[in-house]
């Protein structure tokens, strides 16, 4: 499939379109790792996206294919920290619908993305993959783009 790539900045009119491929990238990572690390639930991310959305906290920027169907979405929020001169995008999520993906999907929303950050005056932006073999495609994916490990491991705890 050769298809004509349009990308557009989500609104909070994009918000559940968004949320269904939110929950179809979570499905994925999941089955991956044989894992139920994730709890998705459409009718919350939809709201959570809204409210992100509408208050600039998180941005998102949605593919589209010739026949307008979303082939996939990239968002990104803005960080500051010393270490990194300033403010700085993270990607906490990038999803191409798997028969989109090789139509160069992800390079134009890496590319919508990086263009958004030098917008914003980012020093940079930063990702996080899993350290595990399912996900040694994504990384070699961020590494094509520009992407190098930065070390450390991502840490969490619940609050």
């Amino acid at each position: 499939m050769n298809a004509s790539i349009t990308i557009h900045r989500a609104t909070a009119d994009d918000a559940q379109e968004v949320a269904v491929m939110v929950g179809e990238l979570l499905a994925e990572i999941m089955n991956a790792i044989g894992v139920k690390a994730f709890n998705f639930d459409l009718d919350e991310t939809t709201a959570r996206l809204k409210d992100f959305l509408n208050n600039e906290k998180y941005f998102v920027f949605v593919a589209r294919s010739g026949n307008l169907n979303s082939a996939g979405f990239i968002a990104l929020y803005e960080s500051y920290a010393l270490y990194a001169e300033g403010a700085f995008g993270t990607i906490p999520e990038l999803y191409v619908r798997p028969t989109y993906r090789a139509n160069k999907f992800g390079l134009h929303l890496v590319s919508q993305a990086k263009s958004f950050g030098v917008s914003r005056g980012w020093t940079r932006l930063e990702v996080t993959t899993p350290p595990l073999p399912q996900f040694d495609r994504t990384l070699a994916f961020y590494e094509r783009e520009g992407f190098a490990i930065s070390g450390g491991r991502k840490l969490k705890v619940d609050l």
